[in-house]
């Protein structure tokens, strides 16, 4: 019987059991990564990341982009304060009374930017729009893993913040050249609507790489604007010369229609009663033209009570509105004869 060459507190006893260990721990180090893993995606991030990649991502670039630690030079430039636009109700100008108008200030934070700090969030809004168009090219086809979506929605979300930043920092140059250019016929509200996308247009295609103020492009994206919002006007107004009424579109023919026939249906029933069509006693036309104040010779007489009529009469109420009642049923069986003998449109 052979012995064993290598004991148990030998050095490669000790190599084998250190491995084991190494091995466990790279085991549960990989058990808990995997439980920490991303978070599967919302369905309005999958809505966003859908509409994301409809279509290449577009930008303006930039050499500050492919240089060495391009991310991190470029976010680690100076943070420019978001203005305070709480102070912007366009629409409400022709509401408000002009004694208020000067109370009604820009009481929050104003921002006016300089030529490099304008340079700053431009580079910033579109490196990460870069950023996206890398993944998408990338991808090509393909769809994203999960960590390249969240990836993509974060850039995103990045050049979204940038984007709104510069459009509320110029929101007041919408608002000069509105008033600067208003025109009478179109309403100031459609005027600013415009502007304001004219404004966001402007942002995604302007290059801070010229060395021109952005404020000097968009000035001129926000004119065009206007011009063609006004040719657009009026092309409509060759096409519809008179404005909208909501009168003009209410029709009330039902109701002209009902009236009529409630007219001519008591007219009839006159005609029926006055001449006793119905074969009525005396009693009975006396407790019809009391009550309900038919009489040829009077143009208004009053509606009687059954009280009333029974005291002219010298019955009880109750007994009026027997005699009433039979009066009605002659009267309608005279009608159903009278409507039965009307040919319909059927017959002819």
């Amino acid at each position: 019987m052979r012995t064993s060459l290598v004991g148990h507190d030998s050095p490669f006893d000790r190599l084998r059991s250190r491995t084991r260990k190494s091995v466990a721990e790279s085991a549960s180090k990989r058990s808990r990564s995997s439980r920490r893993k991303t978070p599967p995606l919302s369905h309005a991030e999958e809505m966003l990341l859908n509409q994301i990649l409809l279509k290449p991502m577009d930008y303006i670039d930039s050499e500050e982009f492919r240089k060495p630690k391009a991310e991190k030079k470029i976010y680690n430039l100076e943070e420019i304060d978001r203005p305070d636009v709480s102070w912007y109700r366009p629409l409400m100008d022709d509401l408000l009374p002009s004694r208020n108008r000067s109370d009604r200030g820009r009481t929050g934070k104003s921002v006016i930017l300089s030529g490099d700090q304008e340079r700053i969030l431009f580079l910033k809004f579109n490196y990460a729009r870069f950023r996206i168009r890398e993944i998408q090219d990338t991808l090509g086809n393909a769809r994203p893993t999960l960590e390249q979506a969240r990836e993509i929605l974060l850039w995103h979300e990045i050049a979204d913040k940038h984007r709104k930043q510069v459009a509320e920092t110029n929101l007041a140059l919408v608002l000069a050249m509105a008033k600067r250019t208003r025109m009478s016929e179109i309403d100031f509200a459609d005027l600013v609507s415009e502007g304001n996308m004219a404004l966001l247009r402007s942002v995604d295609k302007f290059d801070c790489g010229r060395g021109f103020k952005f404020s000097t492009y968009a000035c001129r994206a926000i004119l065009k604007a206007f011009s063609r919002q006004g040719m657009k006007f009026t092309r409509y107004r060759q096409r519809f010369p008179t404005d909208f009424d909501p009168a003009l579109e209410k029709s009330n023919y039902l109701e002209i229609l009902r009236e009529q026939h409630v007219s001519d249906s008591a007219a009839e029933v006159r005609h029926v009663v006055l001449n006793n069509e119905a074969d009525l006693s005396e009693i009975e036309q006396t407790v019809i033209h009391h009550r309900f104040g038919i009489d040829s010779k009077k143009p208004n007489p009053a509606n009687l009570t059954l009280e009333q009529v029974g005291q002219i009469i010298g019955v009880t109420k109750e007994r009026v509105r027997q005699i009433q009642n039979k009066a009605l049923e002659k009267i309608r069986e005279v009608l159903s004869d009278v409507q039965s003998d009307v040919p319909s449109l059927s017959d002819n």
